[in-house]
């Protein structure tokens, strides 16, 4: 099936994009890597009246930490950019466990990370992750630039909170307060396939004693969960056999997966729970053997 007809546009700077944006009365969609756009808009599930493609604003693909410890990633950064980055398992250890479990490499090589928060996929990988790290995304509009708490980001499967006139630039995760730690585990059922179960986790710690957590859940609910309550439960302990336990039970509870093709409802659940113990068991052997 062939797109419904729609003008296109090329804006070589943000403050362009954003005009075209508030012009368009929220007629518009932007175009970064296209890798979920492009198929929507050929099954006519999107056919905006104006594509806007954000691809020839200079400065958007970038990715990488501030002196501060701050890591920014540029609307433009691709996936294959964080995949193939050397340093990133020790600067953001939960970012690359997922990096290479995103879709399949041809997806990789054009779509961006920004891209995929802003499509608020619930069964999209980055938005668990970020939730997970604390993170944010910087939205820029005609009144100047706001940051939005992945936690608040999206509203509901496939929305997010940007306003019409809205770009969303850049996403960033905080410096951490200690010593970051995490993983992310995803069960497919082959590779490229949407996620039956994804958990991404971040620890950080002072010693071996945990001042931050999150845990990300991916594919269980109707948009992406930050068990932030699971997570809280770790802050303030070393990690052991118990806190760890009630942390993955109390996730599974908070998950709210469906039965489907995919497995039941009580299946999902287990998984969770079963991820989220195999990444803090694994931080918890490292802490003890570096300790």
């Amino acid at each position: 099936m062939y797109p419904a007809r729609f003008s296109y546009e090329a804006p070589e700077t943000i403050e362009a994009a954003v005009e075209l944006l508030g012009g368009a009365r929220g007629e518009a969609r932007v175009l970064a890597g296209g890798q979920s756009l492009v198929p929507m808009m050929k099954l006519r599930f999107a056919s905006p009246e104006t594509l806007i493609d954000i691809n020839n604003i200079p400065g958007l693909a970038y990715h990488g930490a501030d002196p501060d410890g701050t890591y920014r990633i540029g609307a433009l950064c691709r996936h294959v950019d964080l995949e193939k980055d050397g340093d990133l398992g020790t600067l953001q250890p939960t970012m690359a466990a997922a990096a290479p479990l995103i879709a399949d490499p041809i997806v990789r090589m054009r779509g961006t990370v920004v891209g995929s928060l802003c499509h608020a996929d619930p069964q999209g990988d980055w938005a668990s992750v970020m939730g997970a790290l604390g993170g944010s995304v910087v939205a820029q509009g005609p009144n100047g630039r706001r940051s939005i708490p992945c936690v608040d980001f999206v509203d509901g499967p496939f929305q997010n909170v940007l306003e019409p006139d809205e770009l969303a630039i850049e996403a960033f995760v905080p410096a951490p307060v200690g010593t970051r730690a995490g993983g992310y585990l995803k069960l497919e059922r082959r590779v490229g396939d949407f996620a039956t179960v994804g958990v991404a986790v971040s620890v950080e710690f002072s010693g071996t004693q945990v001042t931050r957590a999150g845990i990300g859940l991916t594919g269980v609910g109707a948009s992406t969960i930050c068990a932030g309550a699971a997570a809280e439960m770790l802050v303030g302990e070393e990690l052991n056999g118990d806190n760890i336990a009630r942390a993955a039970g109390h996730a599974a509870e908070m998950s709210q997966p469906r039965s489907d093709h995919r497995g039941s409802e009580a299946y999902k659940r287990h998984i969770v729970a079963t991820f989220v113990t195999r990444i803090l068991s694994s931080l918890q052997r490292t802490t003890q053997e570096v300790a």
